[in-house]
């Protein structure tokens, strides 16, 4: 099952119009999606079933039983991913779109996009090259993350504070 979650907060349509356009093409029935709520005006995804909000025993029940996950690039997902091994699609929501107050998910998206089994579409054209690459990830071992900080963040982290310690 692929799940895409967009978060809690604000809607997605972009992401989630997209995803459900790649759906209809390739005629999946395995998706999922935690939208949030679209409103009125907002898009309302045909061609997947989807729920406007998940408890979180059940937003965890789902996440468990996917192969891979789409969202927006948000760190929660992104850990969650990469600890569980999953293959992850990710879109940076833009705040020149009005999806965000700010572009640090461009910057996360851009931080991440190297890791082995994360996908990053940039743009809804992109969504959908991207999530056949990450079905066919989803059959590939992919390599733990770390529960620990990389050691450059700890090495950088440990000499701020030294120098802050020095004033």
């Amino acid at each position: 099952m692929i799940f895409l979650t967009v978060g809690t907060q604000l809607s997605f349509d972009r992401l989630v119009r997209a995803v459900d356009q790649w759906a209809g093409k390739r005629q999946r029935s395995d998706l999922f999606g935690q939208i949030c709520d679209p409103g009125d005006q907002g898009y309302h995804p045909t061609h997947f079933e989807w729920t406007r909000f998940l408890s979180p025993t059940e937003f965890e029940a789902r996440f468990e039983a996917a192969s891979c996950i789409v969202a927006h690039a948000g760190m929660g997902t992104i850990i969650s991913s990469l600890s569980q091994m999953k293959p992850l699609l990710i879109m940076p929501r833009r705040a020149d779109l009005k999806e965000q107050r700010n572009d640090h998910q461009l910057a996360t998206a851009k931080q991440f996009g190297s890791k082995p089994g994360v996908f990053v579409a940039q743009n809804a054209q992109d969504v959908g090259a991207a999530l056949d690459a990450l079905v066919d990830a989803s059959s590939q071992k992919m390599i733990p993350i770390s529960p620990f900080a990389d050691e450059r963040l700890i090495s950088t982290v440990r000499s701020e504070i030294l120098k802050a310690g020095r004033k």
